[in-house]
């Protein structure tokens, strides 16, 4: 049997693969269906929320977000006259993105988990949340 992080990279790279290759028939770049399903689920907020929903830098998000503006999908505006704050939310264009990127994700999420039963599933979903949590614990050291 392969290692337990052998096996989850290689589940994340070829999942990402097969999403990004249709989320690019859409015409979407890496990283932007990510941000489009957090603008879609938390509606409006700041690149600090998206970095931190999406798990990447917030630099990378702001160089993901104005290739979004210029496409249409997304609009950034201040809040209370403050330059630095910029909020982020959707267009009109960008909502029906995200609709279809959640399609997208609904169609591999389902695939993923279709030779196990409606337990497994479950139960893989609770073991990965563990394993997650567990991983993202600042790591102790033992001397």
């Amino acid at each position: 049997m392969e290692p337990l992080h052998y096996l989850l990279m290689k589940t994340q790279s070829q999942l990402h693969r097969q999403i990004m290759a249709q989320a690019a028939d859409l015409g979407l770049s890496p990283g932007q269906p990510k941000i489009l399903e957090c603008l879609s689920e938390c509606g409006e907020c700041n690149q600090k929320t998206i970095a931190r929903y999406c798990e990447i830098e917030q630099a990378t998000v702001g160089s993901i977000l104005l290739r979004m503006e210029r496409d249409g999908l997304v609009r950034r505006t201040q809040k209370d006259g403050n330059r630095r704050a910029l909020y982020v939310s959707l267009t009109d264009r960008g909502r029906q993105a995200a609709l279809q990127v959640q399609q997208i994700f609904q169609q591999y999420d389902a695939r993923a988990v279709s030779g196990l039963s409606t337990e497994e599933s479950l139960l893989l979903n609770q073991l990965l949340q563990r394993v997650y949590d567990a991983i993202s614990q600042p790591e102790r050291k033992s001397f």
